[in-house]
């Protein structure tokens, strides 16, 4: 069925959607605004750590939607971010929640969306980002998850 009258769009707003169902399934949540809220925000964690390159490869795996989502705001010049724990990389994610979204855990976020991640994109991407994490950051990603 036609949403926009566009194919393209229509399709990208339907991978979006299963994309945020999964993170909603991941975590039992039955908000689609909260899923919105941690894919958002872990995708720009993940990205502001990541060079620019490899930054860009995620991207590229990502559907056109998502990927907008991904790059809205960034600013490559400052990237990658310094950040080496996991307690700073948690707190970036909590950082970027929506007031009016409050109560999401930036651990279960991270959790969810890497797991949804590691079913959508290239299994070699995943090894890439997980590669140029900081080990302390690695320990992060759910063992579910690790291809």
């Amino acid at each position: 069925m036609a949403m926009t009258g566009l194919d393209t769009f229509d399709t990208t707003l339907q991978k979006t959607n299963i994309w945020l169902k999964e993170i909603m399934n991941e975590e039992g949540w039955d908000d689609r605004h909260k899923a919105y809220m941690a894919l958002r925000a872990v995708l720009h964690a993940i990205r502001d750590r990541l060079t620019v390159d490899e930054a860009a490869h995620l991207g590229s795996q990502l559907p056109m939607l998502v990927r907008g989502m991904y790059y809205e705001g960034w600013d490559p010049s400052i990237t990658p971010l310094r950040i080496k724990k996991a307690e700073e990389f948690l707190a970036y994610i909590e950082m970027s929640f929506d007031r009016a979204q409050p109560g999401i855990d930036p651990e279960e976020a991270l959790s969810a969306v890497l797991n949804v991640l590691s079913r959508k994109i290239s299994e070699g991407e995943i090894k890439d980002i997980r590669s140029l994490l900081p080990a302390d950051i690695q320990k992060l990603w759910p063992k579910s998850s690790v291809h």
